[in-house]
Protein backbone atom coordinates (compact mmCIF):
# COMPACT_ATOMS: atom_id res chain seq x y z
CA UNK A 1 0.00 0.00 0.00
CA UNK A 2 0.61 3.37 -0.51
CA UNK A 3 0.98 4.96 3.07
CA UNK A 4 1.35 8.69 4.63
CA UNK A 5 2.37 8.28 8.75
CA UNK A 6 1.16 10.46 10.89
CA UNK A 7 3.30 11.10 14.36
CA UNK A 8 5.21 13.54 16.28
CA UNK A 9 7.27 12.17 19.16
CA UNK A 10 10.05 9.80 20.03
CA UNK A 11 7.59 7.10 20.59
CA UNK A 12 6.28 7.26 16.98
CA UNK A 13 9.75 6.61 15.31
CA UNK A 14 9.72 2.64 15.74
CA UNK A 15 6.63 2.79 13.77
CA UNK A 16 7.53 4.85 11.20
CA UNK A 17 10.71 2.98 11.11
CA UNK A 18 8.83 -0.65 10.80
CA UNK A 19 6.77 0.75 8.05
CA UNK A 20 9.95 2.14 6.59
CA UNK A 21 11.69 -1.24 7.22
CA UNK A 22 8.83 -2.93 5.12
CA UNK A 23 8.77 -4.58 1.58
CA UNK A 24 5.02 -4.61 1.17
CA UNK A 25 4.60 -0.54 1.34
CA UNK A 26 5.91 2.68 0.61
CA UNK A 27 5.27 5.60 2.48
CA UNK A 28 4.93 8.57 0.25
CA UNK A 29 4.78 11.00 3.16
CA UNK A 30 4.79 11.91 6.94
CA UNK A 31 2.49 14.51 8.39
CA UNK A 32 3.59 15.32 11.57
CA UNK A 33 3.33 18.59 14.20
CA UNK A 34 4.53 21.83 13.07
CA UNK A 35 8.74 22.63 14.72
CA UNK A 36 8.05 23.98 18.03
CA UNK A 37 10.20 25.42 20.81
CA UNK A 38 12.72 23.70 22.54
CA UNK A 39 16.22 23.96 24.55
CA UNK A 40 17.08 27.14 26.56
CA UNK A 41 17.15 29.13 23.29
CA UNK A 42 13.52 28.61 22.28
CA UNK A 43 14.83 27.63 19.10
CA UNK A 44 12.28 25.87 17.14
CA UNK A 45 12.99 22.64 16.34
CA UNK A 46 11.32 19.60 14.11
CA UNK A 47 9.92 16.86 15.62
CA UNK A 48 11.64 13.45 15.76
CA UNK A 49 9.15 12.03 13.21
CA UNK A 50 10.14 14.85 11.12
CA UNK A 51 13.90 14.55 11.56
CA UNK A 52 13.79 10.23 11.04
CA UNK A 53 11.64 11.00 7.82
CA UNK A 54 14.16 14.42 6.69
CA UNK A 55 17.14 11.94 7.38
CA UNK A 56 14.87 9.24 5.03
CA UNK A 57 14.31 11.46 2.09
CA UNK A 58 10.84 11.72 2.65
CA UNK A 59 8.02 14.45 2.12
CA UNK A 60 7.21 16.12 5.48
CA UNK A 61 3.77 17.88 5.58
CA UNK A 62 3.43 20.01 9.02
CA UNK A 63 -0.16 21.62 9.11
CA UNK A 64 -1.40 23.71 12.30
CA UNK A 65 -4.17 21.99 11.97
CA UNK A 66 -4.76 18.61 9.35
CA UNK A 67 -8.36 21.04 8.10
CA UNK A 68 -5.96 23.28 6.58
CA UNK A 69 -7.01 23.51 2.97
CA UNK A 70 -3.50 23.48 1.38
CA UNK A 71 -2.48 20.35 3.38
CA UNK A 72 -6.01 18.42 2.24
CA UNK A 73 -5.01 19.13 -1.03
CA UNK A 74 -1.74 17.59 -0.77
CA UNK A 75 -2.61 14.46 1.08
CA UNK A 76 -5.24 14.20 -1.90
CA UNK A 77 -2.28 14.58 -4.42
CA UNK A 78 -0.21 11.63 -2.64
CA UNK A 79 -3.79 9.22 -2.70
CA UNK A 80 -2.65 7.30 0.19
CA UNK A 81 -4.65 3.58 0.64
CA UNK A 82 -3.91 3.75 4.04
CA UNK A 83 -2.28 6.54 6.78
CA UNK A 84 -1.04 4.77 10.01
CA UNK A 85 -0.83 7.03 13.38
CA UNK A 86 1.09 7.06 16.30
CA UNK A 87 1.07 10.05 18.51
CA UNK A 88 0.18 12.62 15.67
CA UNK A 89 -1.43 14.73 18.53
CA UNK A 90 -4.21 16.92 16.34
CA UNK A 91 -7.83 16.59 15.71
CA UNK A 92 -8.67 14.76 12.56
CA UNK A 93 -11.79 16.01 10.86
CA UNK A 94 -14.35 14.16 8.10
CA UNK A 95 -12.28 16.26 5.38
CA UNK A 96 -9.08 14.18 5.99
CA UNK A 97 -10.56 11.16 7.68
CA UNK A 98 -12.58 10.36 3.91
CA UNK A 99 -9.05 10.51 1.65
CA UNK A 100 -7.36 7.51 2.12
CA UNK A 101 -8.88 4.44 0.92
CA UNK A 102 -8.36 2.56 3.91
CA UNK A 103 -8.82 5.28 6.47
CA UNK A 104 -6.58 6.25 9.20
CA UNK A 105 -5.37 3.30 11.71
CA UNK A 106 -3.63 4.41 14.89
CA UNK A 107 -1.69 2.71 16.98
CA UNK A 108 -3.29 2.97 20.82
CA UNK A 109 -0.82 2.06 23.80
CA UNK A 110 -3.93 0.61 25.42
CA UNK A 111 -6.25 -2.43 25.46
CA UNK A 112 -8.76 -1.16 23.97
CA UNK A 113 -11.55 -0.03 25.18
CA UNK A 114 -9.73 0.81 28.44
CA UNK A 115 -8.02 3.77 29.07
CA UNK A 116 -9.22 5.69 25.76
CA UNK A 117 -7.21 9.46 25.96
CA UNK A 118 -4.13 11.11 26.04
CA UNK A 119 -2.18 9.09 28.72
CA UNK A 120 -2.90 5.60 28.62
CA UNK A 121 0.29 4.26 29.43
CA UNK A 122 0.35 6.74 32.97
CA UNK A 123 -3.00 6.39 33.89
CA UNK A 124 -2.50 2.06 33.38
CA UNK A 125 0.14 2.80 36.06
CA UNK A 126 -1.10 4.56 38.47
CA UNK A 127 -4.21 2.32 38.51
CA UNK A 128 -1.97 -0.59 39.31
CA UNK A 129 -3.07 -2.59 36.21
CA UNK A 130 -0.66 -5.48 35.93
CA UNK A 131 -1.74 -5.81 32.19
CA UNK A 132 -1.34 -3.22 29.74
CA UNK A 133 -0.49 -3.78 25.79
CA UNK A 134 -1.68 -1.55 22.51
CA UNK A 135 -4.21 -1.91 19.55
CA UNK A 136 -4.72 -0.99 16.23
CA UNK A 137 -8.14 1.18 15.55
CA UNK A 138 -9.85 2.30 12.45
CA UNK A 139 -10.24 6.15 13.14
CA UNK A 140 -13.76 7.78 13.71
CA UNK A 141 -14.91 10.94 15.00
CA UNK A 142 -15.46 9.66 18.31
CA UNK A 143 -12.35 9.64 21.05
CA UNK A 144 -10.61 6.51 20.58
CA UNK A 145 -13.54 4.73 19.98
CA UNK A 146 -13.31 3.06 16.54
CA UNK A 147 -13.57 -0.73 15.57
CA UNK A 148 -9.86 -2.72 16.20
CA UNK A 149 -7.87 -4.39 13.71
CA UNK A 150 -5.52 -6.29 16.54
CA UNK A 151 -3.49 -6.26 20.26
CA UNK A 152 -0.49 -6.68 21.57
CA UNK A 153 -0.20 -7.13 25.27
CA UNK A 154 2.59 -6.25 27.76
CA UNK A 155 3.10 -6.99 31.48
CA UNK A 156 3.55 -4.08 33.76
CA UNK A 157 6.65 -5.14 36.19
CA UNK A 158 6.73 -4.05 39.96
CA UNK A 159 9.36 -1.25 39.29
CA UNK A 160 8.23 0.08 35.84
CA UNK A 161 7.83 3.94 35.15
CA UNK A 162 5.45 5.00 32.24
CA UNK A 163 9.02 6.12 30.13
CA UNK A 164 10.17 2.25 30.38
CA UNK A 165 6.64 0.70 29.47
CA UNK A 166 6.20 3.05 26.92
CA UNK A 167 9.16 2.20 25.30
CA UNK A 168 8.39 -1.40 25.67
CA UNK A 169 5.28 -0.95 23.96
CA UNK A 170 6.83 1.90 21.49
CA UNK A 171 8.90 -1.36 19.87
CA UNK A 172 6.09 -3.83 20.00
CA UNK A 173 3.32 -1.88 18.76
CA UNK A 174 5.14 -0.87 15.65
CA UNK A 175 5.88 -4.56 15.16
CA UNK A 176 1.76 -4.79 15.42
CA UNK A 177 1.20 -1.68 13.05
CA UNK A 178 3.28 -3.15 10.52
CA UNK A 179 1.21 -6.43 10.73
CA UNK A 180 -2.01 -4.64 10.44
CA UNK A 181 -0.65 -3.01 7.36
CA UNK A 182 -0.16 -6.65 5.82
CA UNK A 183 -3.26 -7.31 6.43
CA UNK A 184 -5.50 -4.99 5.62
CA UNK A 185 -3.46 -5.06 1.93
CA UNK A 186 -3.84 -8.92 1.68
CA UNK A 187 -7.62 -8.26 2.90
CA UNK A 188 -7.61 -11.05 5.71
CA UNK A 189 -7.54 -8.52 8.38
CA UNK A 190 -11.28 -6.97 9.44
CA UNK A 191 -11.58 -4.51 11.90
CA UNK A 192 -13.96 -5.98 14.87
CA UNK A 193 -16.36 -2.89 17.01
CA UNK A 194 -15.21 -2.09 20.36
CA UNK A 195 -16.75 -3.66 23.49
CA UNK A 196 -19.12 -1.26 25.06
CA UNK A 197 -18.13 -2.58 28.30
CA UNK A 198 -14.83 -1.34 30.74
CA UNK A 199 -14.19 1.77 29.04
CA UNK A 200 -11.85 3.89 30.55
CA UNK A 201 -10.55 7.44 30.27
CA UNK A 202 -7.07 8.24 30.33
CA UNK A 203 -6.73 11.81 29.98
CA UNK A 204 -3.64 14.20 30.04
CA UNK A 205 -1.67 14.27 33.35
CA UNK A 206 -1.57 18.04 34.73
CA UNK A 207 1.05 19.31 37.10
CA UNK A 208 -1.37 19.12 40.08
CA UNK A 209 -2.38 14.83 38.93
CA UNK A 210 1.84 14.97 39.73
CA UNK A 211 1.54 16.12 43.43
CA UNK A 212 2.04 14.01 45.87
CA UNK A 213 -0.51 13.56 48.83
CA UNK A 214 1.62 11.89 51.93
CA UNK A 215 -1.62 10.87 53.40
CA UNK A 216 -1.84 8.50 50.77
CA UNK A 217 -0.76 4.66 51.42
CA UNK A 218 2.31 4.36 50.04
CA UNK A 219 1.89 1.88 47.66
CA UNK A 220 -0.48 4.68 45.57
CA UNK A 221 2.68 7.34 46.24
CA UNK A 222 4.60 4.74 44.42
CA UNK A 223 2.48 4.42 41.37
CA UNK A 224 2.34 8.13 41.38
CA UNK A 225 5.82 8.45 41.24
CA UNK A 226 6.33 5.56 38.98
CA UNK A 227 3.51 7.29 36.63
CA UNK A 228 4.65 10.57 36.24
CA UNK A 229 8.29 9.66 35.20
CA UNK A 230 9.81 10.78 33.48
CA UNK A 231 6.46 13.52 33.02
CA UNK A 232 5.14 15.72 34.67
CA UNK A 233 7.08 14.13 37.13
CA UNK A 234 6.12 13.43 40.98
CA UNK A 235 6.47 16.58 43.20
CA UNK A 236 5.91 18.15 46.75
CA UNK A 237 6.70 21.39 48.49
CA UNK A 238 10.00 21.82 50.96
CA UNK A 239 10.91 24.95 52.60
CA UNK A 240 8.50 26.38 50.49
CA UNK A 241 9.91 25.27 47.46
CA UNK A 242 8.95 22.65 44.77
CA UNK A 243 11.00 18.96 44.65
CA UNK A 244 10.62 16.81 42.27
CA UNK A 245 10.83 12.93 43.80
CA UNK A 246 11.93 11.77 40.22
CA UNK A 247 12.51 7.95 42.30
CA UNK A 248 12.52 5.08 42.49
CA UNK A 249 11.15 4.87 45.58
CA UNK A 250 10.87 1.81 47.93
CA UNK A 251 8.43 0.85 50.38
CA UNK A 252 9.61 -0.52 53.56
CA UNK A 253 7.68 -3.35 55.44
CA UNK A 254 7.15 -1.83 58.46
CA UNK A 255 4.20 0.65 59.03
CA UNK A 256 5.25 4.09 59.57
CA UNK A 257 6.12 5.57 62.61
CA UNK A 258 6.59 8.79 61.08
CA UNK A 259 3.74 10.82 60.44
CA UNK A 260 2.74 11.68 56.79
CA UNK A 261 5.51 13.89 55.36
CA UNK A 262 7.75 13.95 57.77
CA UNK A 263 11.22 12.86 57.34
CA UNK A 264 13.72 10.35 58.98
CA UNK A 265 17.50 11.23 57.80
CA UNK A 266 19.77 8.79 57.86
CA UNK A 267 23.72 8.81 56.77
CA UNK A 268 22.67 7.42 53.33
CA UNK A 269 19.22 7.19 53.56
CA UNK A 270 15.62 9.52 53.85
CA UNK A 271 12.76 7.68 55.13
CA UNK A 272 9.18 9.32 54.82
CA UNK A 273 5.87 8.83 56.36
CA UNK A 274 2.90 8.41 54.26
CA UNK A 275 -0.54 6.83 54.98
CA UNK A 276 0.46 3.63 55.71
CA UNK A 277 4.21 2.56 55.29
CA UNK A 278 6.97 4.20 55.40
CA UNK A 279 9.14 5.23 52.12
CA UNK A 280 12.48 5.62 51.26
CA UNK A 281 13.37 8.42 48.24
CA UNK A 282 15.77 7.33 46.15
CA UNK A 283 16.29 10.34 43.37
CA UNK A 284 14.85 13.99 43.97
CA UNK A 285 15.49 17.26 42.01
CA UNK A 286 15.24 20.46 43.61
CA UNK A 287 14.13 23.52 41.89
CA UNK A 288 16.73 24.75 39.58
CA UNK A 289 19.00 21.60 40.20
CA UNK A 290 20.07 18.30 38.20
CA UNK A 291 18.87 15.17 39.56
CA UNK A 292 20.41 13.76 42.58
CA UNK A 293 20.46 10.60 45.38
CA UNK A 294 18.25 12.15 48.34
CA UNK A 295 21.38 11.09 50.73
CA UNK A 296 23.07 13.50 49.18
CA UNK A 297 20.11 16.03 48.76
CA UNK A 298 19.88 16.21 52.43
CA UNK A 299 23.29 16.96 53.33
CA UNK A 300 23.84 19.70 51.07
CA UNK A 301 20.45 21.24 52.17
CA UNK A 302 21.11 20.44 55.89
CA UNK A 303 17.87 18.53 56.51
CA UNK A 304 17.14 17.08 59.99
CA UNK A 305 15.02 14.27 61.22
CA UNK A 306 11.30 15.60 61.62
CA UNK A 307 11.29 18.56 59.04
CA UNK A 308 8.21 17.49 56.71
CA UNK A 309 7.15 17.84 53.66
CA UNK A 310 4.63 20.40 52.80
CA UNK A 311 0.91 19.12 52.79
CA UNK A 312 0.65 18.37 49.31
CA UNK A 313 -3.38 17.10 50.36
CA UNK A 314 -5.98 18.60 47.58
CA UNK A 315 -8.67 20.86 48.95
Amino acid sequence: MRLVFAGTPEVAVPALDALLASDRHEVVAVVTRPDAPAGRGRKLVASPVAQRAEEAGIEVLKPVKPSDPEFIARLTELAPDCCPVVAYGALLRPGALEIPTHGWVNLHFSLLPAWRGAAPVQHAVLAGDEVTGASTFLIEQGLDSGPVYGVITEEIRPADTSGELLDRLAHSGARLLAATMDGIADGSLHAVPQPAEGITLAPKLTVEDARIDWAHPALRIDRVVRGCAPAPGAWTLFRGERLKVSGPVKLLADASALAPGELAVGKDSIRVGTGSHEIELGEVQPQGKKPMRAADWARGARIESGERFEDAARP
